[in-house]
């Protein structure tokens, strides 16, 4: 080997030692009542919440838009949906759009997709992925490969997930990488890995005080919706034995829904091994037969639906935590923790079962709040808590500058990197603004709507085929129960929110609630 070659192989290796490797784990519906960092009631996560107490911890970061692909969107493009492309999930990603990925690439990062997707197309901005086929299953799943192949690898998916992850970090040494490491996990319908079926069966989870939610003095929007806890799917969601022909409940209440969420159990039980067959069974066929022996009515039967709902999502939280705590025992083994920047987040927030609710979409708190926690010592200091809004649109361009790349002008987002600077001045937002637009084509009956929200209020704007506001006063009223939109003392608040909100909405162009 020549000098030549040698210097070259020792300039990339100085130039490999100044740009810090990227891991951004992102779970799907992840809330953060169910993260124990930020004071969960439900559960504890020990290894997420170590990124935080190594790390930053942001108590006020939202999404623009709730809902999967949309959401994962505005995080890669750093752009609102209007502008991406992605609204709903009518559409597809255009993949030949700038994304934060690919500019990685450019600055000679090796970058890698691993898990959800579910973006319509095959993923663009990578040097390697392995991406589960459309939401992914969470026993035995398929992957679609960057060699283009399409097989179906043996395990849990999370673990799966995990370990290769893992084996990408292996392969990556002498080069920045940038590995996006997204869970299927948490997302419905909550399939726990064998070894966690019986985390929380000692006693109830604690219900939210709102779960039986008359929605009174709110819009047509919050009365209409199809996302309750009890009209959850008795197969599917609940995970019952039930005759054929006999009585299900679900969401979509006709009998094709009923017929399909029947037909996606089955499918989930055909895909697991005897032995995965036989552990599942073992465990959840004593649950089914219980129920059916003597059977809840009434709020008892809505009682005993959120249970089991909650106890199975909280258990996917747990092999999530568990692998996470791999992960960052092998950075550390590895010897590049502390030159690695990691982000753990969701692509939304959840409801469990606050208002009676599963899913997300709407502008409540529950729905765009996610957790968001980043380790990377020579930024953020250890314990960090910081209370400024940011938002999913900030995480492109906070990467960029960590790496040392200009950030591009058309970027709608904000690297918060000047948050943690106090002898630097900065200027931060103090509101946010959000726009959802799956309906009427979209699952769960959600209204289109858009608002601000500020560190105090929020207001919000049904529209379609609706004409509601929702005023909500944050600080006497958190679980956003009591609609003052009528409220004489709240007028000139009203009045002040709805210019800034029509400011915002020419700031980032979005000109859809005026047409």
């Amino acid at each position: 080997m020549n000098r030549y070659v040698l210097f070259y192989l020792f300039a990339l290796s100085l130039y490999a030692q100044d740009k810090p490797n990227i891991i951004v784990i992102m779970t799907d519906d992840h809330a953060k009542n169910a993260v124990s960092i930020y004071g969960s009631k439900l559960n504890s996560t020990p290894n997420i919440d170590r990124i935080g107490k190594e790390g930053a911890t942001f108590t006020n970061a939202f999404v623009t838009n709730s809902i999967c692909g949309p959401s994962r969107a505005v995080h890669l493009t750093g752009k609102y949906n209007h502008l991406n492309g992605m609204k709903d999930h009518s559409s597809k990603f255009d993949g030949a759009q700038w994304t934060y990925t690919k500019e990685l690439q450019k600055a000679g990062y090796y970058t890698a997709l691993i898990g959800k997707w579910h973006l319509g197309i095959i993923p663009t901005g990578f040097d390697f992925f392995s991406a589960l086929v459309d939401q992914g299953e969470y026993y035995n799943p398929r992957f679609i490969l960057s060699t283009g192949d399409t097989v179906r690898m043996m395990g849990y998916t999370t673990e799966l997930i995990n370990d290769l992850a893992m084996g990408f970090i292996d392969k990556a040494e002498g080069k920045p990488f940038c590995l996006l490491l997204h869970q299927k996990a948490p997302h419905r319908n909550w399939m726990p890995d064998s070894k966690h079926f019986s985390l929380y069966d000692s006693a109830d989870v604690p219900m939210p005080e709102n779960f039986f939610d008359e929605y009174v003095g709110r819009t047509r929007a919050a009365k209409e919706q199809d996302m309750e806890v009890r009209n959850m799917y008795l197969t599917y969601d609940l995970k019952l034995y039930i005759a054929e022909g006999d009585s299900e409940t679900g969401t979509g209440g006709s009998e094709r829904f009923m017929k399909l969420a029947r037909d996606a159990w089955a499918k989930d039980l055909e895909r697991l091994t005897r032995e995965q067959r036989e552990a599942w069974e073992t465990y959840y066929k004593p649950i089914s037969d219980a129920f059916y022996k003597n059977r809840p009515q009434g709020r008892k039967l809505e009682e005993w639906k959120y249970q089991r709902y909650i106890k199975d999502y909280l258990r996917c939280i747990a092999s999530v935590d568990d692998n996470i705590g791999e992960l960052l025992d092998h950075l550390k083994a590895k010897g590049i923790l502390d030159n690695t920047v990691i982000i753990y987040t969701s692509d939304q927030g959840f409801f469990l079962g606050e208002h009676g609710w599963y899913d997300k979409r709407f502008m409540y708190e529950e729905s765009i709040g996610i957790p968001f926690l980043i380790r990377y010592p020579k930024i953020f200091p250890a314990g960090s808590v910081k209370n400024e809004i940011i938002l999913n649109l900030d995480v492109a361009p906070t990467l960029l500058e960590i790496a040392g790349i200009v950030i591009p002008d058309h970027l709608q987002g904000k690297s918060f990197v000047s948050l943690f600077s106090p002898e630097k001045e900065w200027d931060w937002r103090t509101s946010m603004y959000y726009h959802y637009y799956e309906y009427p084509h979209g699952w769960h009956n959600v209204k289109r709507h858009y608002g601000i929200r500020t560190e105090r209020y929020k207001l919000i704007h049904f529209y379609n085929d609706n004409d509601e506001w929702e005023l909500f006063d944050l600080h006497r009223d958190p679980h956003e129960m009591n609609n003052v939109l009528d409220d004489p003392s709240y007028f000139g608040v009203l009045s002040r929110l709805k210019k800034e909100l029509a400011d915002l909405q020419t700031f980032y162009q979005d000109n859809e609630p005026t047409k």
